[in-house]
């Protein structure tokens, strides 16, 4: 199933913020459970973000989702690449 994506807004992305408690525990706003489809059960991951000092979270089966459209993606670039390359 693809995805169809759309630009996002910084107000789209922002839900609010959070406390952590006693037990480093968070909630995730209503807002972006019922946007995102995250329901109670369900696997995220959760990821430093690789420059800053911050977190990332996502569903797994969405990660899983956008690396296999990302690897598709890049296929298709590196065949039309080499296309390129041929005909030079």
């Amino acid at each position: 199933m693809k995805h169809v994506h759309r630009s996002i807004a910084a107000g789209d992305a922002f839900y609010g913020a959070v406390t952590v408690g006693e037990r480093g525990q968070i909630v995730i706003p209503a807002e972006a459970r019922a946007e995102l489809g995250i329901q109670a059960g369900d696997k995220l991951l959760v990821m430093r973000h690789p420059v800053y000092k911050g977190l990332m979270i996502c569903k797994i089966d969405e990660l899983q989702m956008f690396l296999n459209e990302f690897s598709e993606f890049v296929q298709r670039m590196q065949k039309s690449a080499q296309q390129q390359e041929e005909e030079a």
